[in-house]
């Protein structure tokens, strides 16, 4: 059975850091390019950060650039998302996604994702 499961969050004061990890089963995630995508209460899933099947290209939004860094190891079967100087407004539930895409380019577009974790909630408070 192909899974996602996302852990890492927490709640975190302003200023501080995260890592939240996409553990996968049931299929190798090399063949797949990962997002990270947030829902806030009341606002839409946006994408946050995402990564090719090898690791070789990235893509942020704007939000997060120069803040969040995503990053995997397919040895592991694994994604990460280092979030540091963390904001009131990056508090959400976060979910790690599989884009079968193939080698190349990956997209911050919720529609060509294929499957989903169940999200891991960050709460970024003082």
């Amino acid at each position: 059975q192909l899974q996602l499961v996302e852990s890492g969050g927490g709640l975190v004061q302003p200023g501080g850091s995260l890592r939240l990890s996409c553990a996968a089963s049931g299929f190798t995630l090399d063949d797949y390019a990962i997002g990270w995508f947030r829902q806030a209460p009341g606002k839409e899933r946006e994408g946050v950060s995402c990564i090719n099947n090898s690791g070789t290209s990235t893509n942020y939004a704007d939000s997060v650039k120069g803040r969040f860094t995503v990053s995997r190891d397919n040895a592991k079967n694994m994604v990460y998302l280092q979030m540091n100087n963390l904001k009131p407004e990056d508090a959400a539930d976060y979910y790690c996604a599989a884009d079968p895409v193939g080698p190349g380019l990956c997209v911050l577009r919720r529609g060509s994702y294929e499957y989903w974790g169940q999200g891991t909630q960050v709460t970024v408070s003082s």
